[in-house]
């Protein structure tokens, strides 16, 4: 008796592109809006949110590569393809944030003043653009590890995004916190 446990995951390259262009664009705001308010949160935000891009880019390539059929030398096939672009986000992701962490640390010691109301309407951007990315997600996370994970790192942003602190050691520790 065979039993057939293989799940066929949806085409998600809309959803990719989509995820990409959302996140890539706040980034340009982000980063027009630091340049205003001088805000190490809102810099952070901008390099966290470029990882995410580029962490939904390397999903992207890896859910296409998974797809290719098997050939005598690959006998998997790329199905190991995601498991190493997950590992490649989450260095890129850690480089990003040791050079956010060596900034946020060294702000601690030469406070800035910031916009604080500029701070909270792009924070209160991001968690619509995190949200609605981990949305476009949430329908193949069941079925596919690497859209479980962007699902859950999109998810995770949505609800974590506090980068409207105004006060500078708060900005700062923001700025560690969300790098």
């Amino acid at each position: 008796m065979v039993h057939d446990h293989v799940h066929h995951v949806g085409d998600y390259n809309r959803a990719f592109d989509l995820g990409v262009t959302l996140n890539l664009g706040f980034v340009v705001v982000e980063f027009f809006f630091e340049l205003l308010s001088d805000s190490l949160a809102l810099l952070a935000d901008a390099g966290h949110n470029l990882s995410d891009a580029a962490g939904l880019i390397l999903a992207w390539g890896a859910s296409y590569l998974a797809k290719a059929p098997a050939t005598a030398n690959r006998t998997y096939g790329w199905r190991k393809v995601p498991v190493m672009a997950s590992l490649s986000s989450s260095l890129l992701l850690l480089v990003a944030t040791g050079a956010l962490g060596w900034e946020a640390f060294q702000r601690l010691f030469a406070p800035q003043s910031v916009t604080s109301l500029t701070i909270i309407v792009v924070a209160g951007v991001g968690v619509l653009v995190n949200t609605v990315t981990a949305l476009l997600f949430v329908s193949g996370q069941h079925h596919d590890l690497n859209l479980w994970a962007a699902f859950l790192h999109m998810a995770a942003d949505a609800g974590i995004l506090t980068s409207g602190c105004a006060w500078w050691p708060a900005n700062a520790l923001a700025g560690i916190a969300l790098g």
